[in-house]
């Protein structure tokens, strides 16, 4: 049985994530004056068009590119020793401690709560036309899923196969992706909730959405 409490409290033990910037290429880094503990704002912007603060440049063969912040939080960390200095792909940079959203936590804890029906290779998928017609009527919640259930089409190098989902029989609760996208080997497809969980999971995620207080 699933300890929604013991989530929870691991959860509000440490609500941040940290964010470990790393230099997306060679080149010499140059950063922008940032210490520890100033806070810094992510992408904004109806579409995120607006870069987040500026972290640092990085220049290769006279080519200067902004590294912004990927989300808002508090610089945790900012790795001076490179100052000036070329460096490697990959190298950190900067670390952001990020507070969770509501939106975040909530996801967390359906993450460990549910069952992820994973892919089991990079391609496109899709929903079979009975299960999307059904999704687009009725809503995630309205479709029952059992072990060996076609469910969906791998469309990969323009062949489609269906792909039967293996799990214990549930609701489907999360779909974790778009039409057309492609999803990554491993990568979660859908969130399957036993019956029996579904109102504990209902209660937890409303309890969220009441408690968790957003920072600013």
């Amino acid at each position: 049985m699933l300890n929604i409490k013991e989530l929870l409290d691991k959860v509000k033990a440490s609500p941040y994530r940290e964010i470990v910037i790393r230099a997306p290429h060679t080149g010499v880094v140059e950063f922008a004056g940032l210490k520890q503990g100033d806070t810094v704002r992510g992408p904004g912007g109806d579409y995120k068009e607006k870069p987040g603060t500026l972290l640092a440049n990085l220049t290769r063969e006279k080519n200067k590119k902004p590294i912004p912040a990927p989300e808002k939080g508090v610089i945790e960390a900012v790795h001076l020793e490179h100052e000036g200095q070329f460096v490697e792909a990959g190298e950190p940079l900067v670390t952001i401690k990020h507070y969770l959203t509501r939106k975040e936590v909530i996801e967390l804890i359906l993450q460990e709560a549910l069952y992820l029906f994973r892919a089991p290779e990079r391609a496109k998928y899709y929903f079979v036309p009975e299960v999307d017609q059904k999704l687009k009527v009725s809503g995630k919640r309205s479709v029952k899923v059992h072990d060996g259930m076609e469910i969906l089409i791998v469309s990969r190098m323009k062949r489609e196969t269906p792909l039967a989902y293996t799990g214990p029989d549930g609701i489907i609760y999360s779909v974790y992706f778009g039409r057309g996208d492609n999803v990554d080997e491993g990568g979660p497809l859908i969130g399957v909730c036993p019956e029996d969980q579904l109102t504990v999971i209902q209660d937890v995620v409303a309890r969220i959405q009441s408690e968790w207080e957003e920072e600013e």
